[in-house]
């Protein structure tokens, strides 16, 4: 019986697995076989030598590599500091509101994030939005605070906060009231109880979410270009000037290949920290 039900499980997912094999894996071997290719090469017909990789570590491109992993750290930890009173309100003490905020939170992905981050733009360049009206009020005015560091890890934390706010919301969701009403019968302060009870039991919340919020900011390009001004230039841009403006594929490939090699690392330690199905509601 076992058997037969461990052949109907593969008969029934052999769509989806080769739907993903065509669309999620085929795509990252063609981008491995391209970076081994020689320099400025656009077919596979090439003896492979692997020099890509070697201007990768001699012309410098770790130090965007370095820049995208450290902006995308920061805004994890920025987002998992703001989120936490946000998704421990949603949680436990909004009730209905929560649909509200929740619809409210979805509705801005509906904008395209560039929309989104071009408005912020208009918001805070020199003469726009906030320096205008300054100017116009006081009769002075001030440098407008785009085109460093900071400023992309805000435009980070913006467009990615839904990313962990409903992970992390799941995840507090999980802990149960009666465990936190003991310890506080117990004497506990509420240090003790988010130290001891809230952060542990909601951890899976917490790795879902740090790992989606790293994992999306590590390769976002957007908010360094549009923000940042190319002030600090992430691996993203890297990869994006490499295939076009460069027209270099196999170093454009290399590249892309040592962030989905960092990010896979991150991703994969992660998931086998996150206990999935209590996230989902399931038994441990």
């Amino acid at each position: 019986m076992q058997r037969r039900d461990a052949r109907l499980g593969l008969l029934y997912s052999a769509p989806l697995s080769l739907f993903l094999l065509m669309t999620f894996l085929a795509p990252i071997l063609l981008v491995a076989a391209f970076s081994t290719m020689p320099e400025k090469v656009f077919n596979l017909s090439q003896a492979p030598d692997f020099s890509a990789y070697r201007t990768v570590l001699a012309q410098g491109y770790w130090k965007s590599v370095a820049w995208s992993l450290f902006m995308a750290l920061a805004a994890t930890l920025i987002l998992l500091v703001v989120c936490w009173p946000l998704a421990f309100g949603m949680a436990k003490v909004f009730k209905r509101f929560t649909l509200v905020l929740t619809i409210g939170v979805v509705m801005t992905l509906f904008v395209s994030e560039n929309i989104r981050l071009f408005g912020w733009v208009l918001t805070l360049m020199k003469g726009g939005l906030i320096e205008g009206y300054w100017r116009h009020w006081t009769g002075t005015g001030f440098d407008a605070p785009l085109y460093n560091g900071p400023i992309i890890v805000f435009g980070l934390v913006y467009v990615y906060l839904p990313f962990m706010l409903f992970p992390l919301a799941q995840g507090i969701s999980m802990v149960p009231d009666d465990a936190r009403q003991a310890a506080y019968d117990l004497g506990a302060t509420r240090w003790q109880i988010l130290r001891e009870i809230d952060l542990p039991l909601a951890m899976p919340g917490i790795m879902v979410g740090s790992l989606l919020t790293f994992v999306l900011a590590a390769g976002a390009m957007a908010e360094s270009k549009l923000l940042g001004g190319r002030a600090i230039i992430t691996i993203a841009d890297e990869v994006q000037t490499a295939f076009t403006y460069g027209q270099n594929w196999p170093l454009g490939a290399a590249l892309a290949m040592v962030l989905i090699a960092i990010i896979g690392t991150v991703a994969i330690w992660a998931i086998s920290k996150a206990d999935l199905d209590k996230m989902m509601g399931g038994k441990s």
